[in-house]
């Protein structure tokens, strides 16, 4: 397995009792230089400013306060439907485990926690990872959905899942390739909205450009099973792709009310790519 290196950023500030490697809503004594404040608010000697209290016209005593640097729990949530079993221009499932191998290692080497919930139409068990420190579990775990087998019609369990994760806020990835009905993708949304949601949208170049101008298609449906012969002409092509297109905006106005942007993954995984989006670049 080829190692990953991925970087990432929360956005706003963290709060969750543990020293780790982001900015923190709370002040103290040690950490990263935040601002002064009046001794008479933080009375400690110890960070006493001299020079932030001769500059004082009115006498006040200043203090140093610092920024805590804190820990966060990363979650990839990922739609393990009957559709994310795509084989196209690259394994769908592949680039899921390389994202979130990828994920496991680089939270677990700077001290935040890392889990996996996959879900179909109920939370697969055998593929569930409750956050963790142990690099090696977490690891593991992230490179079981590369052998996994996507089945179901829906993602429905997807909203237990954000149930699971409730309580302090987050990092969560979700990945899919976001064949959801809007309304919903809608309420998933909103049950994740407390959390710093990242959706990672999972495409294939061949569904777009191996599609013919002109002939007869054979279309297989993956959550239903059904299979269909059309027709394709120019004009049913163009409607074909303005419907694709119209999901994406959909999504990304979706997204965008919650937060980040979607980052679509088109064929293979781009480390240095996601890292940019995560960091907010």
């Amino acid at each position: 397995m080829q190692r990953f290196d991925l970087a990432y950023r929360p956005r706003g500030r963290v709060s969750n009792g543990s020293v780790g490697a982001h900015g923190g809503v709370d002040v103290g004594g040690i950490g990263v230089f935040r601002d002064h404040a009046r001794f008479i608010q933080f009375p400690d000697a110890r960070r006493i400013d001299i020079r932030a209290t001769m500059r004082d016209p009115t006498g006040e005593t200043h203090v140093r306060r610092f920024e805590q640097r804190n820990a966060i729990d990363v979650y990839a949530l990922v739609d393990l439907s009957a559709s994310m079993g795509f084989h196209g221009a690259a394994r769908r499932l592949d680039i899921v485990a390389d994202l979130c191998a990828a994920l496991a290692f680089s939270a677990t080497r700077i001290g935040d926690r890392f889990g996996v919930i996959a879900c179909d139409e109920s939370v697969r068990n055998d593929l569930l990872l409750p956050a963790t420190r142990a690099r090696g579990a977490a690891v593991a775990a992230a490179e079981r959905l590369r052998d996994a087998a996507p089945r179901g019609a829906s993602a429905k369990a997807l909203t237990e899942a954000a149930g699971l994760i409730a309580g302090r806020r987050k990092l969560v990835l979700l990945i899919s390739d976001f064949h959801w009905p809007r309304d919903f993708a809608t309420r998933l949304f909103s049950l994740l909205a407390q959390h710093d949601l990242a959706p990672i949208l999972v495409a294939d170049s061949t569904e777009e450009r191996d599609l013919p101008h002109f002939g007869l298609v054979e279309l297989d449906d993956l959550e239903s099973g059904a299979r269909r012969l059309v027709f394709m002409r120019p004009s049913l092509r163009r409607r074909w792709l303005a419907r694709e297109a119209e999901r994406r905006d959909a999504l990304r106005r979706l997204a965008l009310a919650h937060g980040r942007p979607p980052f679509v993954m088109s064929d293979s995984f781009d480390a240095d790519a996601l890292s940019r989006h995560l960091l907010g670049l």
